[in-house]
């Protein structure tokens, strides 16, 4: 399997127009010949493609008509040139090759590549060379397709879906949408893909994770030229690694006071469990002090099972407001329900003026009544809670999750954190965040209540709902990334994630505190 680019990544994230709009200029504006870079950008898919695969077996390569087919002929050649057995079909025929694709298709057939025509292909050829491959090559459709592939690409990227080789994708699968990180119709899975200019935001957010596999980028000694192109980010790419330096330092005579107080209001009847997890994963992310305020039937277990959390059981709304004039921080909406004792409590939340995050049923009843916009809070919705937020489908969110996210935050204000695979953070006057990565275990009830605990407690703490936004659901997603490690995906629980979070927080205190402490204890 292919090591996946990570935090090697660079931040910034292009459309699919702004990328052509950089490679034109790297040609027109700065004098690199066309055809040079497409053969650079072969070159350096052909270095990942023996780094990842270093005994490849037979590799087939599919190429399309324009310039992402122009890199798959030259990527072929590269392979017979290194004594590779490989295969090359035109799926798209070569009389239509034009530019520098039509170039590099007549060097690859004189560096020795035997190109295969499609139409002289019958259906039980075609099957029998991607049945055979040890390693598969999509360069296909590239970055200028939008809507659902048309046949034969169809039929070929089910087949490819369907074979047990491996894909390599040249700078986008088959069949995504490079901006919004949508899928038409079918879209090649690749295990990798290799991109070139610019990180293209599709393959980040929506479908993107699932079908580009791991994201391996080249500039192609470009980086300077993005900017001066005038083409500015889509989005900017976050992880883990990338924030968590923003996590305060805790000195040797801290006190839990200096680490804010988080007040979760959560759980009504049949849902006491979501208060407790939000609670625990709060306190596990470093709070000082965490309150729970729920049914008073959940009080015993929400004791039991974390007796580091202070838990208060309410009757009616109007036995909140002394916990809230203590906290710092305010969660509101797991498991409240839609009932009177939610209402009552989410009104209260509001009426208070306090740093708040917002999830679940507390948006469900924004959704149902006119909300206020405000700054302070922090919005999470998955995006069924999005489209009613916004009174549209689903699949209008999910076909531009990052203008959803924008949309969020121009009519609530504060900061909103659109859930899902590529969890997109939008905050006023600065470009939305996407949080690299996805983790398919998390697709599970009480895991959008520990990322509220999560945020809560980093709200309280850093005193910035955008980095706070940001910095929790890359946390949140690197700790199940670590429980996954030996509980799976299939088994994964909320609890396993929030054991995991001690233990990526302890990795990221070693590795920027480390040293410190030990100049301060006189050892260095």
């Amino acid at each position: 399997m292919p090591l996946s680019g990570g935090h090697s990544l660079p931040e910034d994230l292009y459309s699919a127009d702004a990328v052509r709009e950089i490679d034109r200029y790297v040609i027109d504006q700065q004098g690199v010949n066309g055809f040079d870079l497409m053969q650079a950008a072969a070159a350096s898919a052909f270095r990942r493609l023996v780094r990842c695969w270093p005994e490849p077996g037979r590799i087939l390569v599919l190429c399309g008509a324009g310039n992402n087919g122009g890199d798959g002929y030259l990527v072929a050649a590269n392979g017979v040139r290194h004594g590779l057995d490989v295969d090359c079909i035109a799926v798209a025929p070569t009389e239509k090759l034009s530019g520098d694709a039509r170039k590099a298709w007549q060097k690859s057939v004189g560096d020795g590549v035997k190109v295969l025509e499609l139409a002289d292909l019958n259906d039980v050829d075609v099957r029998r060379h991607i049945a055979s491959a040890g390693l598969i090559v999509d360069a296909m459709l590239g970055t200028g397709v939008t809507g659902a592939p048309r046949e034969p690409f169809a039929g070929i990227i089910s087949q490819c879906n369907e074979a047990a080789a491996p894909v390599l994708a040249i700078d986008l699968p088959s069949g995504l949408n490079a901006t919004m990180g949508t899928v038409a119709g079918d879209a090649i899975r690749a295990d990798a893909t290799v991109t070139f200019i610019g990180l293209k935001a599709g393959l980040f957010t929506g479908q993107g994770p699932e079908f580009g596999g791991d994201i391996l980028f080249e500039s192609l000694d470009t980086d300077d030229w993005a900017s001066e192109s005038g083409q500015k980010p889509r989005a900017r790419r976050v992880d883990w690694h990338s924030v968590r330096s923003a996590l305060p330092r805790r000195p040797k005579a801290a006190h839990k006071g200096r680490f804010g107080h988080v007040l979760i209001v959560a759980g009504d009847r049949g849902f006491g469990g979501a208060g407790m997890l939000a609670a625990e994963a709060a306190a596990r992310t470093g709070a000082g002090l965490v309150t729970l305020a729920t049914r008073p039937e959940y009080v015993s277990a929400a004791l039991a099972r974390c007796p580091s959390v202070m838990v208060q059981g309410l009757i009616h709304g109007s036995e909140l407001p002394p916990l809230i004039s203590a906290a710092d921080v305010i969660v509101c909406g797991p498991g409240i329900g839609q009932g009177a004792w939610g209402q009552q409590m989410l009104q209260q939340v509001v009426a208070s003026g306090k740093l708040r995050v917002l999830d679940a049923d507390a948006l469900n009843l924004m959704a149902s009544r006119v909300a206020q916009p405000a700054d302070n809070h922090i919005l999470t919705p998955h995006p069924g809670e999005a489209a009613r937020l916004l009174e549209c489908e689903v699949v209008e969110i999910e076909d531009d999750r990052v203008s959803a996210a924008g949309r969020l935050r121009q009519m609530f204000g504060g900061v909103a954190l659109l859930k899902g695979a590529g969890t997109v953070v939008a905050a006023e006057g600065v470009l939305p965040d996407i949080i690299s990565g996805s983790n398919p275990g998390m697709a599970t009830g009480g895991m959008g209540d520990v990322l509220s605990g999560v945020l809560g407690s980093l709200y309280a703490q850093l005193g910035d709902a955008h980095l706070s936004a940001s910095a929790g659901a890359a946390l949140h997603l690197a700790a199940a990334d670590r429980a996954s490690e030996t509980r799976g995906y299939m088994g994964l629980l909320p609890m396993d994630v929030i054991e995991a979070l001690s233990e990526v927080l302890a990795e990221s205190e070693r590795r920027s505190g480390g040293r410190t402490a030990r100049r301060e204890n006189g050892e260095g």
